[in-house]
């Protein structure tokens, strides 16, 4: 199996700014499939949730999100539109202790007013994925004048840069597929791409193009885990209001009006004994509701853990308690702290000898990856939120890497769960995929529903995908 450990990798980069999306990428022979943008507009949307989602110890109760629209044009003249759609999500990717919600999200606002202005000025052509290669280190650069220019008290990071910029990358990415009436998993090899992925990783992919790991069609379904958030209801007995909005308010509820067979267990890490508790609720409940179902859990730390023996002690205590609950747990994602520089103490050897181990809040490029590797993961969590770029090239990485995979939400309605389940089920080995719009945001997916009923409406715990089977990234016409 090829293989390149992080510091040969960072000695590659050092001499080539093609590694690591680090600097503008040399365009290859040009092609006329390559697409220019013509025009940009971007705009933004509010949702409130029907009841807060709590994770990393905080709760949300609102969403923005940004939907983006271009018009792109081929070398020989051919136009064609696309669209990009993500929420915002500041308290996942600009988690702060110093600054409330509304200053991250004013920050991540004016940096896609930034992006917006990079993107549109920028009239080179290319593939997206070069695109993006060429203009992430500009938006890297705005994020850092932002922070000066707002006197932020901690910077833009470099996940909230990806994380705003997501979706101008989606948008561009639809409008190329629309532009040669073509899936956009299926624009992904040497006939369009001017560069092999060498390019972006490392020299273990030299000659190889992502539809070496990507399916040129999605998988007919897939799992969906249902998400328990630290202050969503588990036993009836916790229930105190109902919000009566005709939607399941109990987890026995969700599991019923779902089908689900499923969860993802967001827990504390900073108190061991209620996450070992939750665990066996959840555990006890989903078995008393669907006894013959072969459930499976994603157990979520939220990076809250403070070291790799707190997860041991959780795993062993939830074993002692319920060795069936135990073995239904699939793999843990992301335990300890998201630096993985600052925290190399962090390690997850043992962990990863009982269960796969997810690196998802730490993973921003190929560096954050094979350092993830030395460190004792074994797992990536691919994220629309992160751009279609980025999730294309980790996708190969973690394929070529033989590493465990999943992908997960940012709460993303509409046509960014669209989005979402499109990477899911064209990255071949996906274990399944959050959703949880339809928990806390079900409004913004009323206009989904009709259109797009696999998806929006779930009767067996399973996203149904025969609609995704149109043009770019599928979700609007």
């Amino acid at each position: 199996m090829a293989d390149i450990s992080r510091r040969g990798f960072l000695r590659a980069s050092a001499c080539s700014p093609l590694i690591g999306l680090a600097g503008r990428v040399r365009m290859a022979l040009a092609k006329p499939t390559d697409i220019r943008i013509e025009d940009l507009t971007f705009s933004f949307e509010e949702f409130l949730y029907r009841a807060p989602y709590k994770f990393g110890g905080v709760p949300v109760d609102r969403a923005t999100i940004i939907n983006v629209n271009v018009v792109v044009r081929t070398r020989d003249g051919k136009t064609a539109k696309g669209f990009g759609s993500m929420p915002m999500g500041n308290v996942w990717s600009f988690p702060s202790r110093e600054m409330p919600y509304n200053t991250t999200l004013s920050a991540m606002k004016t940096l896609a007013e930034r992006i917006a202005k990079i993107t549109s000025n920028y009239k080179e052509f290319g593939h997206p994925i070069d695109l993006n290669a060429t203009l992430e280190p500009e938006y890297l650069k705005a994020a850092a004048e932002v922070s000066k220019e707002l006197k932020l008290a901690e910077p833009v990071p470099k996940l909230c840069t990806q994380v705003t910029a997501s979706a101008f990358d989606a948008a561009i990415h639809d409008a190329f597929g629309k532009a040669h009436n073509r899936s956009c998993y299926q624009t992904y090899g040497r006939d369009l791409l001017s560069n092999d992925l060498s390019h972006y990783l490392n020299r273990d992919f030299k000659g190889e193009y992502p539809d070496r790991y990507i399916l040129p069609q999605p998988k007919p379904s897939i799992a969906m885990f249902h998400s328990v958030g630290g202050s969503d209801v588990v036993p009836d007995s916790e229930l105190k209001d109902r919000i009566n909005d005709g939607l399941p308010e109990t987890l026995a509820e969700w599991i019923k009006f779902n089908g689900l067979t499923h969860i993802k267990i967001k827990l504390q890490g900073e108190d061991l004994n209620w996450d070992i508790e939750r665990t066996v609720n959840i555990d006890r409940i989903a078995t008393e509701t669907r006894p013959k179902t072969d459930w499976k859990y994603c157990v979520d730390f939220n990076e809250r853990c403070p070291n790799v023996e707190y997860v041991l002690e959780y795993l062993r205590k939830v074993k002692e308690k319920t060795p069936v609950g135990f073995n239904r747990i699939l793999y843990l994602e992301q335990p300890t702290a998201r630096d993985l520089k600052a925290n190399r103490q962090n390690v997850m050897h043992e962990a990863a000898k009982l269960r796969p181990v997810v690196i998802d809040e730490s993973l921003t490029d190929l560096e954050s990856l094979l350092l993830a590797r030395e460190m004792g993961y074994t797992g990536v969590a691919l994220k629309a939120c992160k751009g279609q770029s980025h999730a294309v090239l980790m996708a190969a990485a973690a394929r070529k890497y033989r590493m465990f995979l999943t992908v997960q939400d940012l709460t993303c309605p509409g046509a960014s769960l669209i989005h979402s389940v499109g990477i899911a089920t064209h990255v071949p080995g996906v274990a399944g995929i959050e959703a949880n719009s339809r928990q806390y945001m079900p409004a913004a997916n009323k206009p989904w529903e009709k259109r797009f009923p696999g998806l929006f409406v779930v009767k067996d715990g399973t996203l149904r995908t025969a609609s995704l089977n149109r043009k770019g990234l599928s979700a609007i016409d």
